[in-house]
């Protein structure tokens, strides 16, 4: 009965479907984890079981041996005891022929008895050896699906552990993100170009008040040639002395119909 329940559950589990069973799972680690240990330990039960039925065919099979040693010793001695026989048969001692003969009918029904036993544990003992072999067979493929049990463990844990690590680099690049304005990488770049942009405005108004000033000399220049020529034609000189000139008095606006009046 023990041996029927760990075949039936060495099969059921040999001819579990993995796949079939990491779909239907809210954990497939978990789950998968679970399911090493139970093999593991399935397997640990169904090794010990198996152990003890090859043990126990290994003992049917050395007293199987045993009977045929036992029946084929039996078979020599018969043969010598008749051979005995016949030695004092042949001198006229019919008391020792007759003792030896019978010596020969014991052995030969020993020889008898070993073989019997022999042959009526030839049938049990091929059925335990198909029984072992089945086993065998069921442990191989538990086994092997150990294997793959643990191979899907260890992927699906290196896919996990490369997922997260991966969401981790996702995260750290988002979070430094030079093209975002709220991290602290956008802040400090807008701080930057606020504060360029404040230098460009400074050098453009120093520029405009120094563009003021020296046309601010320019005009003083030009008032002050048209003085010294005035005061030039009022101490007798001529324009032509002077040179000509292009500037405009200073004081009052001068119309172009003022010239006719003079």
């Amino acid at each position: 009965m023990v041996k029927q329940s760990i075949f039936g559950r060495m099969a059921q589990l040999a001819k579990a479907n993995i796949n079939s069973l990491l779909d239907q799972a809210e954990n497939p680690q978990k789950m998968l984890d679970q399911m090493v240990r139970d093999y593991t330990n399935n397997i640990a039960e169904a090794e010990s079981a198996v152990a003890q039925t090859i043990g126990n065919l290994r003992m049917l099979q050395d007293d199987y041996n045993e009977d045929l040693k036992n029946a084929q010793d039996w078979g020599t001695k018969a043969l010598a005891a008749s051979r005995k026989a016949d030695e004092y048969r042949a001198k006229g001692d019919i008391v020792d022929a007759e003792k030896f003969d019978n010596l020969a009918k014991v052995a030969l029904q020993r020889q008898m008895g070993s073989e019997s036993e022999a042959k009526a544990s030839a049938p049990s003992i091929a059925s335990q050896v198909e029984v072992v072999d089945r086993l065998k067979h069921g442990l191989d493929q538990m086994k092997g699906k150990l294997n793959e049990l643990t191979s899907k463990r260890n992927e699906l844990v290196a896919r996990s552990k490369t997922a997260a690590a991966q969401t981790q680099v996702h995260d750290a690049l988002k979070s430094i993100n030079i093209m975002d304005p709220t991290s602290e990488v956008g802040r400090f770049e807008e701080k930057i170009r606020r504060e360029e942009a404040k230098v460009r405005g400074q050098q453009e108004l120093a520029e405009s008040s120094l563009d003021a000033q020296f046309n601010s000399l320019e005009d003083l220049g030009e008032q002050t040639e048209i003085e010294a020529r005035l005061a030039a034609l009022k101490s007798g000189g001529s324009a032509a002395a002077i040179g000509t000139g292009n500037g405009k008095p200073a004081g009052s606006v001068v119309e172009e119909s003022d010239f006719d009046r003079l």
